[in-house]
């Protein structure tokens, strides 16, 4: 039997003090918290649905994304992947939940992801019939594109945030510059598992510092109850084929990001490749509890990234110390009075810290690319899909012949494209190629 200790913090079932395991389970908290709120935010303003409702909305939100990463943790059968992957809202739904809300109301959007996300549940449990046309160099190339996706919007925090009238101001770069140093030197000098708590050393000093410069708000606290229970089906369901249809094809992009997550969570963190197990029980977690997530009006979770990054930073896999991090976030999401506390971490104090750990998911990337080999065939796969993959999506004009439908699901997503772009050239291109040794 493994003897607990705070060093077993670095192993996947190694038994870590309570006390000792939750600063862990607080830093993957602060480091997704105002991501999985965000999309309620922008399709709630979008739809034009009333305050209470958003705000009901925000806290069922972390219980969903708490309990997707408990499943995650923990699995169900075959409904997660027994790997340490914090779930939460996916911003991958936002525009296409936005078109459907809009012209056809909220539930016929709801009914479009409970639809989808049990089509992709089966999706997961097949994934036998279609892991093998997802080699490693393929999954090397999503994990690298997906950190380069997330650079944006680690600057885009670091400068005051999306849509920010004032974004770029001295105060948003002073705050986010302490933040940031703050992490590096936390993360330089200290000593022992201290070391890896770097990220929330940051968030602790950068929220103190924003606080002094007025950028935290603390307002709602005199206005939330004290405890709040989701409402089961709180808008009547529609189902519209074409709305179906379209989420289900964002439901598969999420899959290629969940597939790029997992491979890299085991690459980066436990040093081996992913298992065909891990995929399927990943991305059945993703629908399974996307769908549920709708029966209580809200947008379907995925895995999330930036977690993804923290892991790569600090090496800590252990998913006792993880599994805090869930109940904090389903606590978040019972009592709105803590939820109102974590949710006010500025946006300044969060870039500062994710710079660093999106940074981190690129290298991670180019490692497990390097470890495939510079094959010709690898060359060609990686350079290509990344070129079109990057290039396409920052000149997102370029979709403007294809129909609605492609542009809202790749004018701007380059992880789909990168992704779609690798599967089919490993497909075309022939195993060996001249100059292949």
């Amino acid at each position: 039997m493994t003897k607990e200790s705070v060093d077993n913090i670095y192993q996947l079932d190694g038994k870590v003090p309570l006390g000792k395991a939750i600063p862990f389970g607080l830093q993957h908290v602060l480091a997704m918290f105002v991501a999985n709120i965000a999309p309620i935010l922008i399709v709630a303003g979008v739809v034009k649905m009333p305050v209470e409702a958003s705000a009901a909305l925000i806290q069922t939100a972390m219980i969903i994304a708490g309990l997707g990463t408990l499943i995650q943790l923990y699995p169900v059968w075959r409904v997660g992947s027994g790997l340490p992957i914090v779930m939460g809202i996916s911003f991958t739904f936002v525009s296409i939940f936005c078109v459907i809300g809009s012209k056809f109301g909220y539930g016929t959007a709801m009914g479009a992801a409970l639809v989808g996300g049990i089509l992709e549940g089966l999706l997961g449990l097949c994934a036998a019939y279609w892991r093998r046309f997802i080699p490693p160099i393929v999954a090397a190339t999503v994990v690298a594109a997906i950190g380069f996706s997330l650079l944006g919007i680690g600057a885009n925090s670091f400068g005051g945030g999306f849509g920010n009238p004032n974004f770029g101001d001295a105060k948003y770069i002073t705050v986010g510059s302490i933040t940031l140093v703050s992490c590096l030197a936390f993360n330089i000098f200290a000593k022992s598992f201290y070391k890896q708590l770097s990220v929330l050393f940051g968030l602790v000093v950068g929220y103190i510092v924003a606080f002094f410069f007025g950028l935290v708000d603390l307002s709602r606290l005199a206005t939330v109850d004290l405890i709040s229970i989701p409402k089961f089906m709180p808008y009547e369901m529609n189902f519209d084929l074409g709305a179906i249809f379209s989420v289900f094809l964002i439901f598969l992009v999420s899959a290629s990001e969940t597939i790029g997550d997992t491979s890299a969570m085991t690459a980066i963190g436990l040093n081996r490749e992913v298992k065909e197990e891990e995929i399927s029980g990943s991305i059945t977690c993703d629908g399974i509890v996307s769908s549920i997530s709708s029966l209580f009006g809200c947008m379907p979770i995925t895995s999330f990234s930036q977690n993804v990054g923290l892991i790569a930073m600090t090496k800590v896999v252990n998913r006792f110390a993880i599994m805090t991090g869930a109940v904090i976030m389903i606590m978040a999401g019972l009592f709105p009075a803590l939820g109102v506390i974590l949710a006010s971490l500025p946006e300044p104090v969060l870039g500062g810290c994710t710079l660093m750990m999106f940074g981190s998911i690129v290298v991670s990337g180019v490692q497990m690319i390097a470890s495939c080999g510079y094959s010709q065939r690898n060359v060609i796969i990686a350079s290509l899909a990344m070129s079109i993959g990057l290039g396409f999506t920052q000149t997102p004009a370029i979709f403007k012949i294809f129909p609605d439908l492609v542009r809202n699901v790749f004018a701007e997503n380059c992880v789909a494209v990168v992704f779609i772009v690798a599967v089919v050239l490993n497909l075309i291109l022939p195993e060996r190629m001249e100059g292949d040794n």
